[in-house]
């Protein structure tokens, strides 16, 4: 079974990643869920990471604040997509957070999307976008999301433009 995994550096990142798990479970997409640390237990983050791949997972969603290595480490353990989550929260906001997720040395690559929860969101969106290269249903479901994103835009617009 294909499946996203999304791997968070602390219980504190819970309420801002459950944001990815809702929008996978809005498109019917298989996930796991893990509390797994770079620092304080990288031999369970490095184990998990071989026993997802075994299951089935075929992209992983990484989310950290402050030092931000844990989307670095699974980089550095699987050859699979990897998304990075910088998570805020901390005195520079996320900055740091930022900034270490996205600067990986070339050739361990990790997709980083936005501080926080619209990163959250777009995490699942990613990921959906890479199984939707095999998942034609998953291809359906994300194009149908996309017309109806444009439909909005354009009720809205009509809105406003008949309050002028």
């Amino acid at each position: 079974m294909d499946f996203a995994s999304i791997v968070i550096g602390s219980k504190s990142d819970y309420n801002v990643m459950k944001a990815c798990a809702d929008t996978f479970e809005a498109f019917d997409v298989q996930y796991e869920l893990i509390i797994s640390s770079a620092h304080r237990s990288p031999e369970r983050t490095k184990a998990y990471i071989k026993e997802a791949e075994a299951k089935g997972a075929k992209v992983f969603i990484a989310a950290a604040g402050m030092a931000a290595h844990l989307a670095g480490a699974l980089a550095a353990t699987t050859i699979r997509p990897v998304i990075g989550v910088p998570m805020g929260g901390s005195d520079l906001s996320g900055v740091d957070a930022l900034y270490s997720t996205v600067q990986m040395p070339a050739g361990m690559p990790v997709a980083t999307v936005a501080i926080g929860k619209a990163g959250a969101i777009n995490s699942a969106y990613l990921a959906m976008q890479i199984l939707a290269i095999e998942n034609v249903e998953l291809r359906i479901k994300l194009e149908e999301d996309r017309i109806a994103k444009a439909k909005k835009v354009e009720m809205d617009s009509l809105e406003i433009e008949q309050r002028l």
